[in-house]
């Protein structure tokens, strides 16, 4: 290879997250609430050894890198290890290895472990009971360490500037390591032990010397705040936070509050219970409050900030259950529309924010995410989510809040996405550390020609000339619904022009697919990909289109038996292991299963459901990550792991949800008061689904669905009065 063409490759690859960011055959526990987020090993530790993931985070940087506890200078042994239903608590039970020094004899001594994090606290109790037969003294000690390290570099970016090392202070109950940062902010993080006698603090490490007699229990609680605020440091006041018995209270309130967002679902399946139940606590977790209302936050760990794409796309899937999140998000992206020319940022005006970053790295703009406009999909997907959220609930009120960003982005869609005039939206950046590739795939080589080569920009993605259809033409109807019939016509009529010129130029016969892009020259990039799928997602496909490519979707070189892969086996730059070019993605199987039930195709709909439920049995508390490997499946085995996804991460166990409403092909229309089942049908393994709390503005409905051996019944339990349930067979 050509050594320009290497260097070229590095530098296009530099956000690539690689897979010994991460020791994988670690079995990491993680916490999340808001800004803060905690990876932890199965003892409750933070490793500080290696190259790892492993620490509590906050607000983008590493606040604690080293959380050890040691029984007499000896690690604990490991009897469980567990994160609770909720998501809000990890529970860890130890034992104490022979101390020979104390005549203590293993699993004399069990110690557990409460933890949990909340409004950027990071709460700990520690609970010890003797079950030996005789008093012993015992020594349990914790060491602590913060390295302040910018997530970016933890996932592998090396840095060209000189850092401060942190300062260590104590006090009689008080651990602190403060860091004076580049970007002119200091960082503290502040171990504060509350209800024990005088601990014994020497530098980094505490130490309590406990001795219980038999049958005793002791307790040891202890909280670590995560700050940047100068108030802090310049008044030296205590800080003043709720002890962990009233933190633990507050975190449940919470819990209780954010639950009544969503109905209850139930089946006649437990596992699919599980999967429902633990997907809505892992999005739960990660909905951040904003100055806007609540965000879905992207993921953890590397994705824990808000990003336009994942969150629309999140919205999306719940929107039916869920409305209150998509009117959310659109307010907060539209907070944050851009509103002028600047081209580090890759923004415009009237374009919808990529991502939005707080860290050191993002503020010295060693990085170009502090506020990142490089997507090229968000505009239209934003103004898709707010017609489906108007559909949904009939809130034209909120509507007219945003019309003035609405409008700006469908500005942006014609004068800025269009690059080259032709009617399809490409893109280009134009950032110098931005990212090369600007759809959902943008990995630096994602995008290819048949050959393997890398595409040529600008490049016109298939799935984003569909969310530019769906986006005029939900926009038509906004437009029309606020009087505005010659912009409503306007849209509508170029919405079905787009689709003319779509099916034209990017449909291949021979792949029987639409070609995964176009590139500047309108050469094609003739793939088979998932991102065809998202086509069926959006309307833009012709029928006959839609029916042969699904045949394809689901045929051998594509489905996995877990789910479709982003890139066919026959491509030539197909690896199940890459990122994008033949992993399985699950909330992109979700957007092209909804597609399928769009079309009518309840069968592949139901393959897809099938795909993703099986390998969730076979992952850990039934958690789809970001992405698992493409291989084949194998008899009795799982889906293999991609070694650095996100887990949680907010569109994956958001799936489910979109995926039961493509199955039950449900259609709820607030303007009609209807809510319409099209042909719907259940997957073998659900003989029955009740949904309660299904909020109707105002109103409250709640239906179960049967399975019989040749139809679906249906019972009302109670709607609002003036709706209608219909079902189409």
């Amino acid at each position: 290879m050509d050594p320009l063409e290497l260097t070229v490759i590095e530098e296009e690859g530099k956000y690539h997250i690689p897979a010994d960011s991460v020791n994988y055959d670690d079995r990491v526990k993680v916490l999340n609430h808001f800004d803060t987020f905690a990876v932890l090993d199965r003892w409750g530790d933070v490793q500080p050894h290696g190259k790892k993931v492993q620490g509590i985070y906050h607000q983008g940087m590493r606040f604690l890198s080293r959380l050890e506890l040691r029984i007499n200078h000896k690690k604990p042994l490991l009897l469980s290890s567990n994160i609770r239903e909720d998501n809000d608590m990890l529970s860890v039970d130890l034992t104490n290895p022979d101390l020979d020094n104390n005549n203590i004899l293993e699993s004399t001594l069990h110690l557990s472990r409460s933890k949990f994090l909340r409004n950027g606290v990071y709460y700990e109790e520690l609970c010890l009971v003797n079950y030996g037969s005789h008093t012993f003294t015992c020594a349990i000690s914790i060491a602590f360490g913060a390295d302040f390290k910018d997530i970016f570099e933890v996932r592998g970016i090396n840095r060209t500037v000189q850092t401060s090392r942190p300062e260590l202070s104590t006090s009689a109950n008080t651990i602190a390591f403060t860091y004076h940062g580049l970007d002119g902010l200091k960082r503290r993080t502040e171990i504060v032990f509350s209800n024990v006698d005088e601990p014994d603090i020497n530098n980094h490490i505490v130490t309590f010397h406990l001795t219980l007699v038999p049958h005793e229990d002791k307790k040891i609680n202890y909280s670590v705040l995560f700050n940047t605020e100068e108030k802090f440091f310049a008044t030296g006041q205590e800080v003043v936070m709720p002890d962990y018995s009233d933190a633990k209270n507050l975190r449940v309130e919470d819990i209780m509050r954010s639950r009544a967002l969503f109905p209850e679902i139930v089946t006649s399946n437990e596992q699919f219970n599980q999967w429902i139940c633990r997907s809505q606590a892992d999005l739960l977790s990660l909905l951040t409050q904003t100055p806007f209302g609540k965000y879905p936050y992207a993921g953890v760990p590397w994705y824990n900030t808000a990003f336009g794409r994942d969150g629309i796309i999140t919205a999306m899937q719940v929107l039916w259950i869920a409305p209150e999140i998509g009117r959310d998000v659109l307010r907060f992206l539209s907070k944050m529309q851009a509103t002028e020319m600047i081209a580090a940022k890759d923004a415009e005006p009237g374009k919808i924010l990529h991502e939005t970053r707080t860290g050191e790295m993002a503020n010295t703009n060693e990085i170009p995410f502090k506020e990142y406009y490089g997507t090229i999909d968000a505009t239209p997907l934003y103004i898709m989510l707010a017609g489906m959220y108007y559909e949904r609930t009939g809130n034209l009120d909120f509507i007219k809040t945003i019309w003035s960003n609405l409008k700006a982005a469908l500005h942006w869609i014609d004068h800025y996405g269009d690059i080259d005039g032709d009617g399809f939206v490409e893109y280009k950046h134009k950032s110098e550390n931005g990212l090369t590739n600007q759809g959902w795939k943008d990995s630096h080589d994602s995008i290819s020609y048949a050959d393997g080569k890398l595409c040529e920009p600008p490049i016109a993605l298939c799935e984003v000339q569909g969310y530019v259809y769906a986006a005029k033409k939900h926009a038509s109807n906004l437009a029309k619904a606020l009087n505005e019939e010659v912009l409503s016509n306007d849209l509508l009529q170029q919405a079905e022009e787009l689709k003319r010129k779509f099916n034209e130029a990017f449909w291949d016969s021979d792949l029987d697919c639409y070609v995964l892009a176009l590139d500047g020259h309108k050469k094609p990039c003739r793939v088979v990909s998932s991102n065809a799928g998202h086509c069926l997602f959006t309307g833009i496909a012709d029928e006959d289109k839609a029916c042969s490519m699904a045949k394809v979707l689901v045929g051998e070189h594509m489905f996995s038996g877990w789910g479709i892969r982003t890139l066919s086996k026959d491509a030539v730059r197909y690896n199940p292991m890459s990122y994008h070019n033949g992993s399985i993605w699950p909330h992109d199987n979700s957007l092209t299963a909804f597609g399928f039930a769009k079309y009518g195709l309840q069968k592949e709909t139901l393959k897809v459901l099938n795909a993703l439920f099986d390998a969730s049995l076979y992952i850990e508390l039934q958690r789809l990550p970001e992405l698992y490997c493409g291989f084949e499946r194998r008899p009795n085995e799982g889906p293999t792991a991609y070694p650095v996804a996100c887990s949680p991460q907010a569109w994956a166990v958001g799936a489910v949800f979109i995926l039961l409403q493509a199955c039950l092909h449900i259609e709820i229309n607030a303007l009609e008061k209807k809510i319409i089942f099209h042909k719907l049908d259940l997957p073998d393994f659900l003989e029955k689904i009740t949904i309660s709390n299904l909020r109707l503005n105002e109103g409250i409905c709640q239906f179960e669905l049967f399975r019989y051996k040749y139809d679906i019944g249906f019972h009302i339990i109670q709607k609002p009065e003036g709706w209608e349930l219909i079902i189409k067979k």
